[in-house]
């Protein structure tokens, strides 16, 4: 029975602060004192949303000295909502580091708010995660490595220890755990109360039943706002409504889109329990989809369905309407697990069923960063219910962008330029949100599809290649081949939509499907769709493009007409904002070729250094092209059959540009490279030509033995030949020097690049960490777990770095890691790292807790091949060993 429940022998670390005494006082609520009674005519920063978000927001601003020129915009009260329909559970562990930092910081903002005597209600009771499959053990085994890198205490946990640690527990069916003692729970509301009354405290001024009626922009930056209570004039505006994000970001002129939906979110109180110890841990069942808590001598549990209930939010104008009536039917699947998983909660008296609304993204992550639509307009929302965990740092990211224009966190995966206008589209929105907060608790298999908002972005030559066998993955909206099975002639057409799934920690199902690709694209001739690319067309009358290029980006873009150049676009501290090639069309036209999840976000750093005066037009030309690419030893035997123009070395060498007559079509931009390292060209094909070349490249490729391939092998190909790829291994706190790219970096350009100083100051100082290519050598890939990235690396026994992106290297017939190693002392403060203090180290890398010995490898490998080429031998996409001018035509500028 529940009220037999006793304190159990778990240890904390922890102590309990004050807690409110009776679960009534839910519906009690506190008046903020020293609130504006009118609006001040202009302000620095407006805040909207006197939410958790929005009061953390307030408070950062208010500790850098903004307090007084920042105004908080409410529409009802500071803290308003119901306190019956939030959870408070805080969690340190996230799917990556740059969220665990930023959780970290949150915890670390109510600890230090507690010790100033303000009320959070945090208590660090510990959370018990428990599986029940083997995979969900596996999650709790890397997770357990990772730890190490992540600063996280836990620990791996059996059955019986289980049940010690959460004594009502049925054990039956679980396989162990992991114990973190370092979680706990707060109260959202009391948090947000005192994180405002500091902010008030230091100047922030606060407007109570005030609603934001428009956001105006002058010269494409923030100029004021409109409110029911007049206008104010403001530089900056930061959207922190949470529930009512989308529709504010609606009120801006131009709008910005801020893809959220709500969906029906439930949460189950019971009443008081005897003896119910106030420092019970938290209970998370993945597998069952449920968590419990301990709040105020009652239990709170809730879950996350794996198909949710969305809902319209134009229906919803207050906090008090967020409560809707309960649908038992609906939370009937996550009340079986939990009597399940607490057979005794069948004794406790039902206090409520809260349903109340929770928004989420489309990837069921944060929103946060300034919108694309409108510089100085910043959003920090869609915090998926766990709002507690992620505000204050979340927070603090967006405060640093506002004063000091960059955040110490890399924020490019929760960054709002990660989407499209298809992902704010609601009936887009409606169909993910229904998937979306199942993520939250499904379990992390590599390379994770979704199911609904699919079939969306298409190629011309979509359809054929589904029918040819395509199994597709989804990358900004567009469909993408991953792999291609095996089709029989005669098969039905069209053939069923497939999504690729890889429902394994071990060796994929598609291994041999994608070997066979890879050996294509080595071999013999290999085709894959390109277009999900992002393709930018920049051009000027003079040379304004040339001046704006050579600004931006590290290498040297004034090369001659016809040219390929591969350039990063770096950052003032150095890191990467954009990995690209660019090919010199004409005098004063490039096309940029930037991986497909930049597609909106290197857009916006383009426009943000844009000349005024309009000299420059960028053009985003990703859906006039279909980019097919041929990679294979006989790929210009293929092409020159379809063109009458001189493919030969000297007359089209490696890493060039040229417009093709192909087939019976023109004006196909074809470029002599193919990302991956083999032999081959990326056509570049106006789309109403698409279906016409890859007829007639599939027809005449058949005597060369070509073969359709997908992504994953691609993604084999590059990663065996140690090839860097932005939003994997590149992002924007990683700098050239730091993975081999500092030959293609121009310190001695007549305009000095964004970055270069950072950049100096590095190559003089040394660099404190270095990209590296780690070969598993006493690893058996048909029964040992896979890498899949974020794995830790050790040095001589000790924590040194992480991997990034992992495959399977065909050609090495072994597991191949790409990751950053790191030269730590012994208080974990990173040194300077030396070639010879990589090369001398003995390597091992963590898989799920075993150790596996591994060859570090500093330079891009050259594979055996039956067909050695010298132009694709001397190319090297981490540190070059020679000059490649030696032997390759002036026109090569990698």
């Amino acid at each position: 029975m529940l009220n037999s429940f006793k304190r159990s022998a778990y240890q904390c670390t922890g102590s309990l602060v004050r807690s409110i005494s009776n679960i009534n006082n839910l519906d009690q609520k506190e008046e903020l004192s020293n609130c504006l009674n009118a609006l001040p005519s202009k302000a620095k920063v407006v805040i909207c949303g006197g939410g958790v978000m929005g009061a953390a927001v307030a408070y950062h601003l208010s500790k850098r000295n903004w307090g007084g020129e920042t105004v908080v915009i409410e529409k009802e009260s500071v803290g308003a909502g119901s306190r019956w329909h939030s959870s408070g559970l805080v969690g340190a562990f996230k799917p990556t580091l740059a969220q665990v930092k930023i959780a970290q910081s949150s915890i670390q903002l109510l600890k230090e708010l507690e010790s100033r005597g303000r009320e959070t209600g945090w208590k660090q009771c510990g959370s018990l995660l428990i599986a029940r499959t083997r995979d969900r053990m596996t999650v709790y085994r890397r997770m357990k490595s990772q730890s190490v890198s992540w600063g996280i205490p836990c620990e791996l946990v059996n059955p019986a220890r289980c049940q010690e640690i959460w004594p009502l527990l049925n054990v039956d069916d679980i396989l162990g755990g992991l114990w973190i003692p370092g979680d706990g729970v707060g109260d959202p509301y009391l948090f947000c109360m005192s994180l405002m009354k500091e902010a008030v405290a230091n100047g922030v001024g606060v407007m109570e039943n005030c609603s934001i009626t428009a956001v105006h922009s002058k010269n494409g930056k923030v100029s004021g706002v409109e409110t029911t209570q007049g206008p104010i004039e403001c530089e900056y505006f930061v959207n922190c409504a949470g529930f009512w994000a989308r529709q504010v970001g609606q009120l801006a002129k131009p709008q910005v889109k801020v893809p959220l939906l709500p969906c029906e979110h439930y949460y189950l109180h019971t009443k008081k329990i005897e003896n119910l110890d106030s420092m019970t841990p938290v209970l998370r069942d993945p597998d069952g989809y449920i968590y419990l808590r301990e709040r105020d001598g009652c239990i709170l549990a809730g879950g996350f369905e794996p198909i949710a209930k969305p809902v319209y939010e134009e229906e919803i104008e207050t906090s008090s309407q967020r409560c809707l009536s309960e649908d038992w039917d609906h939370f009937h699947v996550l009340l079986q697990e939990l009597l399940k998983r607490v057979p005794s909660m069948n004794q406790a008296i039902l206090h409520k069923l809260c349903n109340g609304l929770e928004a989420f993204s489309p990837d069921c992550k944060w929103i946060v960063g300034e919108a694309p639509e409108m510089f100085n307009y910043h959003v920090a929302a869609g915090m998926k219910t766990v709002g507690i965990s992620a505000a204050g740092g979340v927070a603090e990211a967006t405060v640093d962008e506002i004063v000091e224009g960059y955040t110490k966190y890399d924020m490019y995966e929760l960054d709002i330029s990660r989407f499209l206008g298809l992902h704010n589209n609601k009936r887009f929105l409606r169909d993910r949100v229904k998937e979306a907060p199942g993520i939250h608790y499904g379990l992390s298999y590599p390379f994770y599809e979704f199911e609904t908002g699919r079939n969306l972005r298409l190629s011309p030559i979509y359809p054929t290649l589904r029918d040819k066998g395509a199994v597709f993955g989804q990358v900004m909206g567009y469909e993408r081949p991953t792999w291609f099975e095996p089709v029989e002639k005669e098969a039905e057409k069209p053939r069923p939509f497939k999504i690729a799934h890889t429902k394994t920690f071990g060796k994929p199902h598609w291994f041999e499907t994608v070997q066979r690709e890879y050996w294509a694209c080595r071999e013999a001739i290999g085709l894959a769709d390109y277009s999900s690319f992002t393709k930018i067309d920049l051009q000027s009358q003079g040379t304004e493009v040339v001046d704006l290029l050579q600004y931006l980006c590290s290498n040297n873009v004034d090369v001659p007409v016809g040219s390929i150049i591969h350039t990063g676009m770096q950052n003032e501290r150095g890191g990467y904002e954009n990995d690209c090639s660019l090919a010199r069309i004409s005098e004063n036209h490039y096309m940029m070729i930037a991986p497909t999840i930049q597609q909106t976000r290197c857009k916006v750093w383009i426009r943000r250094h844009l000349p005024t005066n309009g000299s420059v037009t960028l053009s985003d030309v990703t859906s006039l092209y279909t980019a097919i690419c041929i990679l294979g030893p006989f790929t210009r035997n293929l092409l020159s059959e379809l063109t009458d123009t001189d493919l030969s070395p000297s007359n089209f060498p490696f890493f060039t540009f040229k417009e093709l007559d192909v087939g019976l079509a023109n004006g196909v931009r074809a470029m002599n490279l193919t990302h991956t390292g083999e032999l081959g060209y990326v056509l570049y094909i106006p789309n109403e030509f698409a279906l016409h070349v890859y007829n007639r490249l599939t027809k005449e490729g058949e005597k060369y033995g070509i073969t359709h391939v997908g992504y994953y092998a691609a993604r084999s190909l590059r990663v065996e030949k140690f090839f860097a790829f932005w939003g994997q291994d590149l992002d924007t706190m990683t700098t050239p020097l730091e993975c081999g790219r500092t030959w293609r970096v121009k310190f001695d350009k007549d305009i000095p690049f964004i970055g270069r100083d950072a950049l100096l100051s590095q190559r003089e100082r040394g660099i404190h960490r270095q990209y590296v290519q780690l070969l598993l050598t006493d690893h058996e890939h048909e029964l040992d777990l896979w890498s899949w990235g974020g794995e830790p690396i050790y040095r001589d026994g000790n924590y040194c770095g992480q991997t990034t992106t992992t495959s399977y290297g065909f050609t090495f017939k072994k597991q191949v890691c790409l990751g950053f190693v790191q030269n730590l002392d012994k208080d974990g403060v990173p040194q300077k790292v030396t070639n010879d203090y990589v090369l001398s180290g003995h390597y091992e890398i963590d898989i799920a807790g075993i150790r596996y010995a591994a060859k570090v490898n500093l330079h891009s490998p050259h594979l055996p091949t039956k067909y050695p080429d010298k132009e694709r031998d001397v190319y090297q996409a981490t540190r070059r060993l020679h000059d490649p001018q030696q032997f390759l035509g002036r026109h090569y500028q990698p």
